[in-house]
């Protein structure tokens, strides 16, 4: 059974930090692009970062670059999205996700997706 297990979200005041982390399981972890996604209340869900199967090629939204860093380890079937300089318009629920053809910043592509969990930035 697939699945993509995310864990460490919370409340944190502006210009703090988080790490995201999502453990995959049930599938080749190594052979698969993993994002990260957001969705605010109110709003779509909208792109974040991406990170390529085979070089660890990756992307980010105009709005997180210089803040966020996406990462893999394959060995332990995990990817990770360290936070920093966090502010208000960062508050959302995080999915991790999973594609097996081509890297996009397209959520329809994706084709495993996390739990969610809400990150908060208190002003």
């Amino acid at each position: 059974q697939v699945q993509l297990v995310e864990s460490g979200g919370g409340l944190v005041q502006t210009g703090g930090s988080l790490r995201r982390s999502c453990v995959g399981y049930g599938f080749t972890f190594s052979n698969w692009h993993m994002a990260w996604f957001r969705q605010a209340p109110g709003k779509e869900r909208e792109f974040v970062a991406a990170i390529s199967v085979s070089d660890s090629s990756t992307y980010y939204r105009d709005s997180v670059k210089g803040r966020f860093t996406i990462s893999r380890d394959n060995a332990k079937k995990t990817v990770y999205l360290a936070m920093n300089s966090l502010n208000p318009e960062d508050t959302a629920v995080y999915y991790c996700a999973a594609e097996r053809s081509i890297i996009t910043r397209l959520s329809e592509r994706y084709d495993y997706w996390g739990q969610g969990t809400q990150v908060t930035v208190s002003s």
